[in-house]
């Protein structure tokens, strides 16, 4: 009897761990290739295959090599946060007024539409390339920041539109309404009161957009060869070492590293923006 009373707490508390483990096991798995970015990034030359688990001792070579001689990382860093800046706007404001249509108006063959903005995204964007390329070359758009913005852009609306159409249909329509009853138009309604409630939705259309644009490589590969207009990740793969054939893994580790700062800092924020746009629509 005395053997039953001492299990059981044990068991009710290995299965209230078990959640915690699990999470602990999935951030180790996806913080680790970024921790031996950061540690490798940290690394001499001669050092960049050491496996230990911190380098010894510091050093800050390969970022003085990211902005040194012909890398024009900085550029590359403009140049990305250009087209991924251009890209969720133009995304975000486009989608939103196409996804409240979507949800809210009623015209004929409104699913249908819906299911043609679905069905786009499923194109495979490496088989438009040709196509694009082809288009961009004869109106002389290649090495432009529009040969980029436009294919990102037309790639992010679809699931953009999905997205927030479905957020668009959780919001009572008795807010529009009441709205409408005190003399608002249907603009002003969306103006007024159905947009800042969509705060939440709109802003997290924004951090996937922008990551997914700030990421892009084979878009912006193929339709730009000039170095002064290439973005970030396709100068990171370009980088070479003296010898000009060799690959210099420690200053791509660093480059990484610098890639991904913008990206962490814009999710904190746009989380801290999501968090106040929930607690004012909720307040509304």
């Amino acid at each position: 009897m005395s053997t039953r009373v001492n299990t059981r707490p044990r068991a009710g508390r290995a299965r209230r761990w078990l959640p915690y483990l699990g999470v602990a096991v999935i951030v180790a798995y996806c913080l680790a290739p970024f921790y031996w970015m950061v540690v490798s990034s940290f690394r001499r030359t001669n050092d960049i295959f050491d496996m230990s688990a911190l380098p010894s001792p510091w050093s800050l070579e390969n970022y003085r090599a990211v902005f040194s001689g012909d890398n024009e990382f900085g550029r590359a860093l403009l140049n990305s946060f250009v087209v991924a800046g251009v890209t969720t706007i133009g995304t975000v404001v486009l989608a939103t007024f196409a996804a409240y249509a979507l949800a809210r108006l009623t015209f004929r063959f409104k699913n249908a539409v819906l299911a043609v903005v679905i069905a786009t995204s499923m194109f495979p964007g490496i088989s438009l390339l040709v196509p694009l390329l082809k288009l961009f070359t004869d109106i002389g758009w290649i090495n432009t920041y529009q040969s980029m913005i436009v294919p990102n852009l037309s790639f992010a609306l679809p699931l953009a539109i999905w997205y927030l159409t479905t957020f668009f249909r959780q919001l009572p329509a008795e807010l529009e309404e009441a709205a409408r009853v005190d003399g608002c138009s249907r603009g002003q309604a969306f103006r007024k009161v159905i947009l800042p409630i969509a705060v939440p939705g709109v802003f997290t259309t924004a951090i996937i957009v922008f990551v997914v644009a700030w990421n892009e490589f084979i878009i912006a590969l193929t339709m730009v060869n000039l170095p002064e207009m290439q973005t970030a990740t396709v100068r990171i793969s370009q980088f070479v070492g003296f010898s000009g054939h060799d690959s210099p893994f420690g200053t791509k580790m660093a480059a990484g590293v610098i890639a991904t700062v913008p990206l962490v800092i814009a999710v904190l924020l746009f989380q801290r923006r999501i968090v106040a746009g929930l607690t004012s629509g909720g307040v509304k």
